[in-house]
């Protein structure tokens, strides 16, 4: 039996993985598995780089073939996998979401069919023989999904613990942790304003990067949205990307209720 943890290297499961090294989960795991899509930001991988060094298992990092970012910036001529871009298709909305299944578990069932010495096309046992940890907290409890290996059992510590996103971040300051970046793709199209802001701020480079892709993606090069008569976005304003206005109302100039010299007389 092997137990295995699933490190997104996000503030859930890096919280978990931590805990688990404190002895506040067990059994200890045998190891983690991180899946590399080849885009997440440089912050993300510089903490994968000081997470390594306080676990006492070994992160195995594994990546599909050579990365989401790559495969999506290949030429109309190569498979593109989907990723849930917005859409001015029909009525709008957003392509069919595939990048996670392709880029992240697979590799991960990969890696430890590999850990069970099982050869490429072998057959798994049909008894459990792997636990892999998830690192989804209470408040994303509706993301829950039973594995669908029969060697293979899912388990929530954070759920079992009744924690939330507020309570890792609460545990991470009592153990004098820093807090983690969010992990998730540069050019992922379920990031907020807020993010995309932080990133365009912070970040220039993963930034920049988030508009080549959204350049490309209505390029021709990659779009899956020539047969869907439409175009294709990252952010849901169906808007380029830099022409997105990101600033919050104070950053534009408007009033705020704080910190401003109105006397609160106004239409008295």
């Amino acid at each position: 039996m092997l137990n295995i943890i699933s490190l997104g290297a996000g503030v859930q499961s890096s919280t978990m993985a931590l805990m688990a090294a404190h002895g506040e989960i067990t059994p200890m795991p045998d190891c983690a598995i991180f899946a590399d899509t080849g885009a997440e930001p440089k912050r993300v991988y510089e903490w994968l780089n000081w997470l390594e060094k306080q676990l006492p298992f070994l992160v195995h990092r594994v990546m599909h073939k050579s990365g989401l970012l790559t495969n999506i910036m290949m030429t109309e001529r190569s498979r593109i996998v989907s990723v849930p871009f917005f859409t001015n298709s029909h009525n709008g909305g957003m392509t069919r979401r595939q990048c996670a299944r392709e880029f992240k578990v697979t590799p991960i069932e990969k890696k430890s069919r590999e850990l069970l010495g099982l050869a490429k096309g072998e057959r798994a046992p049909k008894a459990i023989c792997v636990t892999r940890y998830i690192g989804i907290s209470l408040d994303e409890a509706h993301r829950m999904k039973p594995s669908r290996n029969k060697w293979e059992a899912t388990r929530w510590p954070l759920i079992e613990l009744r924690m939330n996103r507020t309570d890792c971040l609460k545990w991470m300051r009592e153990h004098n942790y820093p807090e983690p970046a969010k992990s998730s793709c540069t050019f992922c199209p379920y990031h907020d304003d807020g993010l995309w802001r932080d990133m365009k701020r912070n970040d220039p480079t993963s930034f920049a990067q988030a508009v080549a892709v959204d350049r490309h993606i209505r390029s021709g090069t990659a779009s899956v949205a020539r047969s869907m008569k439409g175009d294709l976005y990252l952010h849901r304003s169906l808007k380029p990307l830099e022409a997105v206005d990101l600033r919050t109302a104070e950053d534009a100039g408007q009033l705020s209720m704080f910190g401003n010299e109105c006397e609160g007389m106004c239409g008295v």
